[in-house]
C-alpha cells in the first residue's frame, strides 16, 4: 500500500475513533451525576457501580481482541463494537429514570467497548505494519484524537443535560457515534486489504448466530452483575487473583534470560494500575467534590469570565493532556540529543510525583478556602500535574510491554494490563467511598462538613502518592540491575 493509501486508511479509523471517544466521555461526564441526582443513589452505591462498570469495560477487550484476531477479523469486530456502543448510548437516552435500564445500557456499552477498543488499535497497527517510525507518529495522533473527542464531549454533554435534560444528553452520545459509523461505511473501501486473516474470509451463518447469541448472553450477565454489589466485588477480586497466579506461572515457566524483563514489567504494570486508583477520583470523588464544594464561576480580578457545571470540570484532563503532549515530546527530544534519556521506570517516578502534587493542591484548596466553595481555578491547575502524570504512566504502559515481554506472550500481557487497570479503578471507587456523603443535602451534612471530608481524602491520597513516589524512586537501582541482566 502506498503512503497516501495508508494515510487515507488511517483517517477512516481516526474519524470513527474520535466519534467513539466523543460518545464514551460524554457519557462518562454525566453518568455518576445521573446516578446521584436523577436516580437518587447514595454516593457509596454510585461510586461502586461506576467502579464495576470501569472494571468490566477494561476487562472486555481481552475477549474482543481474541474475536478480532481469530474469529471475525479486527475490522469487522471494530465496526460491530461501534454499533453496539451507539446502541448502548441510545438505550440510556431512551430509558432514563429507571435503574434497570441503566444497568442494561451500561452492560451494552461495556461489551461494545470490548469489541471496539482493541481492534481499532490493532487496525492502526496493521495499516503501518513494518513502518515503526510512522507507527509512533500515527499513535501519537491517535492518542491526541482521543483527547480531541473527549474534550469536546465533556464540555457539550453536561451543557445539553442542563439545558435539555438527561435523555437528550445521553442520546447525543449515540447520535455522534452513528455519524462516525455512517462516515466509515461511506469510506470503508480505503481499508481494502487491511485486516486480520478472518477479515478476508466468509463468516458462516452458524458462527454469526453463535456470536450474536453469546453477545446477548454476555450483556444479560453483565447487567445482572451490575445489580449485585456482592457479585461485583467477588468477580473483581477473582480477576486480580487470577492475574497474579498467571504472572507467577509465567515467571516459573520463563527462560532465565526472560525473567529480568518480566520482573520489570510486573513492577511497571503495578505502578500503572496504582495510578488508576488516583485517576478514578476524577469521575468519582473529584466530580462530587466539584458538585458540592467548588464554585462554578470563573472570575479574574472581579470580572466574571465563564461558568461550568460539575461534569464539565472533567474536560480539564484532556485539555492538559493536549497541552502537555507537545511539551513532553520536546523535552524527550532535547534529552535524546544529549544522550540523557530518562528510563521508563524513571518517567513513572516523575509521573507519581505529579500525582502527589495534584492532590496536595486540592488538599490545600480545602484548607485555604474562606467559604465553603473552593475557587474553580484550584481545579483547573490541579488537573495539570495529574494529566502530565497520565502521559508519563499510562501512555508508556503498552510500550513497556513491547520492550520487556517476549513476543509469544505479549498479547496476553497486554490483556492483563487492561484487566488490572479495571481492577485498580474498582479499588479507586472503594477509596472514593472514604468520602461518601450519603445524606448530602439533608440536615445532617452541610457544605462545611463535606469540605472537611473531601479535604481529608485528598490529604490521605497525597500522602499515599508521595510514599509511592519515594518507594519507586528507591527501587530504580534494582530496576537498572534487572535491565542490565536482561541485556546480558
Amino acid at each position: 500500500m502506498s503512503a497516501s493509501g495508508r494515510s487515507a486508511a488511517f483517517r477512516v479509523v481516526l474519524a470513527i475513533e474520535i466519534w467513539e471517544r466523543f460518545g464514551f466521555y460524554g457519557m462518562q461526564a454525566i453518568l455518576l451525576l445521573y446516578m446521584v441526582q436523577k436516580l437518587g443513589m447514595h454516593d457509596t452505591q454510585a461510586n461502586m457501580l461506576w467502579g464495576s462498570f470501569a472494571a468490566m469495560t477494561y476487562a472486555a477487550p481481552v475477549v474482543g481482541g481474541w474475536l478480532g484476531d481469530q474469529v471475525l477479523g479486527s475490522r469487522r469486530t471494530m465496526v460491530m463494537g461501534a454499533i453496539i456502543l451507539a446502541t448502548g448510548y441510545l438505550l440510556l437516552g431512551g430509558m432514563t429514570g429507571n435503574a434497570h435500564s441503566l444497568f442494561l445500557g451500561m452492560a451494552v456499552i461495556a461489551v461494545g467497548n470490548g469489541f471496539f477498543k482493541p481492534n481499532s488499535c490493532n487496525t492502526v497497527n496493521l495499516i503501518y505494519r513494518d513502518q515503526e517510525q510512522k507507527l509512533d507518529v500515527a499513535f501519537t495522533i491517535y492518542y491526541m484524537s482521543v483527547n480531541i473527542g473527549s474534550t469536546f464531549s465533556l464540555v457539550l454533554t453536561p451543557w445539553l443535560q442542563q439545558t435539555y435534560g438527561w435523555a437528550t444528553a445521553f442520546t447525543s452520545c449515540g447520535v455522534g457515534l452513528v455519524l462516525g459509523i455512517v462516515a466509515y461505511f461511506l469510506r470503508r473501501r480505503r481499508l481494502d486489504g487491511i485486516g486480520t486473516t478472518p477479515d478476508f474470509t466468509h463468516v458462516p451463518l452458524r458462527r454469526t448466530i453463535t456470536i450474536a447469541a453469546a453477545t446477548l448472553a454476555a450483556i444479560a450477565v453483565i447487567a445482572r452483575i451490575f445489580e449485585s454489589n456482592s457479585i461485583q466485588g467477588m468477580l473483581v477480586i477473582a480477576s486480580g487473583l487470577t492475574i497474579m497466579a498467571a504472572w507467577i506461572f509465567l515467571y516459573v515457566r520463563a527462560a532465565p534470560h526472560e525473567r529480568p524483563g518480566l520482573k520489570i514489567i510486573y513492577l511497571l504494570t503495578f505502578e500503572v494500575a496504582l495510578y488508576f486508583v488516583f485517576y478514578q477520583q476524577m469521575v468519582t470523588s473529584l466530580t462530587l467534590f466539584t458538585l458540592r464544594n467548588v464554585s462554578k464561576d470563573f472570575t479574574l480580578f472581579g470580572l466574571h469570565l465563564f461558568s461550568m457545571s460539575a461534569g464539565q470540570f472533567q474536560a480539564f484532563n484532556p485539555f492538559w493532556i493536549m497541552l502537555g503532549t507537545p511539551m513532553l515530546i520536546t523535552i524527550y527530544n532535547w534529552l535524546g540529543r544529549r544522550n540523557a534519556d530518562i528510563s521508563i521506570a524513571g518517567k513513572f517516578v516523575i509521573g507519581f510525583a505529579c500525582v502527589t502534587l495534584s492532590f496536595v493542591m486540592w488538599w490545600i484548596s480545602t484548607r485555604l478556602c474562606a467559604t465553603n466553595q473552593v475557587s474553580p481555578w484550584w481545579m483547573l491547575f490541579g488537573y495539570a500535574p495529574l494529566s502530565i502524570g497520565e502521559l508519563m504512566l499510562n501512555s508508556l504502559g503498552l510500550a513497556a510491554i513491547a520492550r520487556y515481554v517476549p513476543q509469544r506472550i505479549s498479547a496476553f500481557m497486554a490483556g492483563c494490563f487492561y484487566v488490572l487497570i479495571g481492577f485498580a479503578m474498582y479499588v479507586g471507587s472503594m477509596v472514593a467511598n472514604l468520602a461518601a456523603i450519603d445524606n448530602a443535602g439533608e440536615s445532617g451534612t452541610d457544605a462545611a462538613q463535606t469540605l472537611v471530608i473531601y479535604g481529608t481524602l485528598f490529604r490521605n491520597l497525597a500522602f499515599v502518592a508521595g510514599a509511592a513516589t519515594l518507594v519507586f524512586a528507591l527501587l530504580l537501582p534494582l530496576v537498572r540491575g534487572w535491565e542490565r541482566a536482561r541485556q546480558a
